[in-house]
């Protein structure tokens, strides 16, 4: 199948199109401000579309959606095609079984895959964590540079983690990271795969990949499900998941989209601001000391408000107790995700609502991802029957 884009819409005025290449990594050119950035996205000649679409299966490589992708010019490391898990009578969507253990690597696919098409000699990406991992990991795949921006604060395992595709890692004040990446864009020809504006457009091509996540809920469940509750910080997984739904719906594929939740740290909630105010963007005073570090955000972007207007959804705020305790429900059933990925079930188990039909609850990373993880220094006791009975006690 080869992929069926077409163009570049402007969310800010959908009138507003632009050719497919360059991806517009600043945001729209027309509708943007100095204080608000509006991004842009994919559109495809869905007209088009060939009938063995509606037949395709999940499973790995998101290229067996390729239709309805930008061109993937880079390789694949076998992403997407997650489980599905049954846990307390809603659905888990493990993300963490990607390649990089996190659900960054549907939208790496396709980004590194944009710095391909454009013929870049590397991508730069902004990330203490899951981002920069997976950027990383798909450009050595790809035969990219990569430079990753990072923090000192960010979990050292994880920083061995992102040298260990080969990366370039440096570790800078926050308020520096954006300045400097738009340097490296400007002076070495690098493609961002993080976000460069006021507000946060994110990569034009990225929430594309993630509605490969929509697409495997529906094939997994037989159905669009009736609610889906999001771990989100910039939203760009929660916008890639209705565009994937809503497609799916007006192409009469499924009957339905559910609702969408986001669910964000209470200690830094931009989204939910944005969304209580019915403003396109909103920029919060930035506080650090969240255990959810990898959804913690200070400024929010209007594709998280266009999800939950569209959907019907609502913006859910946890504090890092109710984030803490989901946590633990899903470590108890096999399922060990960094605090940040248990929002999806805090959210659901915080707004107790029923729904006519399946929930899903989205888990987006392993639980190695979390501060602090490999530095505590287990003690030694004696080989003994009586230590095993202190153990059980």
């Amino acid at each position: 199948m080869t992929s069926l884009a077409v163009a570049q819409r402007s969310l800010g005025d959908p009138a507003q199109t632009f050719p497919l290449w360059p991806p517009l990594t600043s945001g729209c050119p027309v509708t943007s401000t100095a204080e608000l950035a509006f991004p842009v996205e994919v559109d495809y000649s869905y007209a088009d579309l060939s009938p063995e679409f509606r037949n395709v299966r999940s499973g790995p490589d998101i290229a067996r959606w390729q239709e309805l992708l930008p061109p993937l010019h880079a390789p694949t490391l076998g992403e997407g095609g997650t489980p599905l898990l049954e846990v307390d009578g809603v659905f888990v969507k493990d993300e963490s079984r990607n390649p990089t253990w996190s659900h960054k690597d549907r939208l790496n696919r396709v980004t590194v895959s944009a710095a391909v098409g454009a013929g870049a000699p590397g991508i730069v990406v902004a990330s203490s964590g899951n981002h920069g991992a997976s950027a990383a990991a798909y450009a050595a795949r790809a035969g990219l540079d990569a430079i990753v921006l990072g923090s000192a604060e960010s979990p050292p395992a994880v920083q061995d983690f992102l040298r260990a595709y080969g990366a370039k890692v440096l570790s800078v004040p926050a308020e520096g990271r954006w300045p400097l990446m738009r340097q490296i864009v400007e002076r070495l020809g690098y493609h961002p795969v993080s976000n460069l504006t006021v507000t946060h457009t994110g990569h034009p091509f990225g929430p594309e990949g993630y509605k490969s996540m929509a697409y495997e809920l529906h094939d997994q469940l037989g159905r669009a499900p009736a609610a889906v509750f999001v771990p989100t910080g910039y939203a760009e997984l929660l916008y890639g998941l209705w565009k994937g739904f809503r497609e799916l719906r007006e192409l009469g594929i499924a009957q339905s989209a559910p609702r969408l939740y986001s669910c964000e740290s209470a200690v830094n909630a931009p989204l939910a601001r944005a969304f209580a105010d019915g403003v396109a963007a909103a920029k919060i005073s930035y506080t650090s000391g969240s255990l959810a570090y990898a959804i913690g955000a200070g400024v929010s972007g209007y594709r998280g408000v266009v999800a939950l207007r569209e959907s019907g959804g609502a913006a859910l705020t946890l504090t890092d107790d109710e984030l803490v305790a989901a946590r633990r429900r899903l470590a108890g059933q096999g399922l060990w995700a960094e605090v940040s990925s248990a929002a999806g079930l805090a959210g659901y188990r915080q707004l107790g609502e029923e729904f006519d039909g399946p929930v899903v609850c989205v888990s987006t990373s392993s639980g190695f991802k979390d501060m602090g993880v490999g530095t505590a220094v287990p003690e030694t006791v004696e080989a003994s029957w009586a230590s095993v009975e202190r153990l059980l006690t």
